[in-house]
């Protein structure tokens, strides 16, 4: 069976105006950043800043947001730009690492050790005064009762909140935390978006990394998107979230009567296209508007006695999302 195609107009898209990528109290500037590795580019003449507050690096995974934060913190070297941390270089002036802290996404914890070794460990590496330092980290994380269980025995979620509390024990003013909430289960991943707001709300820069949109638009007020290496957008996240809303999509609808939907969809202003695809044995609708197609498309379908069978975004993801940003 062919594919029949009804084609219709489609506007001129114009970029989002969103927020600079700049903030004026800035803690961390990154200015024209490019890394890369033998012959693939990491970062590319990325420009960014960030200050006190909740602030959210997002991206697919590879957009380059681990190298960004490995740089920051003076792990990764930057073959053209510069970093400065209080304008200061964190790969050439040690002092920096005692304003800040990074949890990284992979295991980061020794084994045999229990979890108040772990974090008195990291405090003696620090140099920390405060004897009692270590426990208050990990009652911060809510781990003070599990205190004496080997890391080795954590699960994944515990694992994490254990890195922020070795991270938290030196009480940084800059924490960069790598995907933390990766592994944390509901429950978790509430308590550490208030714990991450509450830092921010502090006075201290909290920069956040996570693949999920809906991750960051809880924890972070502004939030700086990358794309294969380079700045994609930046501002606050109902803008980007707008933004990717509005952006191109295409929508599979399984329906019983594929026909008839297809003629009722084309009187849909959010609707820019309908194809019928026989692989998929349904309608493929293109829309600039999915916000106002998911909800007129259930109306539709019941004012005209249509019953839906699947309705499925194909193209949502990130990656995909973020595609048009960049375009």
């Amino acid at each position: 069976m062919g594919r029949t195609v009804m084609s219709f107009p489609m506007p001129n898209l114009h970029p989002p105006v969103l927020d600079p990528a700049f903030v004026t109290d800035a803690t961390v500037e990154v200015d024209a950043v490019s890394v890369w590795f033998g012959p693939k580019v990491a970062l590319s003449e990325l420009s960014c800043s960030f200050g006190p507050g909740v602030s959210g690096l997002l991206g697919p995974n590879g957009a380059g947001k681990t190298t960004l934060m490995r740089a920051m913190t003076g792990l990764v070297g930057v073959n053209e730009g510069s970093v400065r941390v209080d304008g200061r270089d964190p790969r050439r002036d040690r002092g920096v690492h005692a304003r800040m802290a990074l949890v990284p996404e992979d295991e980061a914890v020794p084994a045999g050790l229990t979890a108040r070794q772990f974090v008195r460990y990291i405090a003696d590496l620090h140099r920390v005064a405060d004897r009692g330092a270590p426990d208050t980290a990990l009652q911060t994380v809510d781990l003070f009762d599990e205190g004496d269980r080997p890391v080795d025995t954590f699960s994944k979620g515990m694992r994490q909140r254990i890195k922020i509390a070795a991270a938290l024990v030196t009480d940084p003013r800059i924490l960069v935390l790598d995907e933390p909430l990766n592994g944390a289960d509901p429950v978790q991943r509430a308590q550490l978006i208030l714990l991450f707001k509450r830092l921010g709300a502090g006075g201290r820069t909290v920069i956040v990394s996570s693949h999920v949109l809906n991750e960051v638009e809880r924890l972070a007020d502004r939030v700086i998107v990358l794309v294969h290496g380079r700045l994609a957008a930046a501002g606050g996240h109902r803008a980007i979230r707008d933004t990717m809303d509005d952006a191109p999509r295409h929508v599979l609808v399984r329906s019983d009567a594929g026909r008839r939907l297809a003629a009722a969809l084309v009187g849909l202003e959010s609707v820019t296209g309908v194809t019928f695809d026989s692989k998929r044995n349904g309608l493929v609708v293109q829309t600039l508007q999915a916000r106002e197609f998911a909800i007129a498309l259930p109306r539709l379908a019941k004012a005209s006695s249509i019953r839906l069978v699947e309705v499925r975004a194909l193209d949502d993801s990130l990656e995909s999302l973020f595609r048009e940003l960049v375009r």
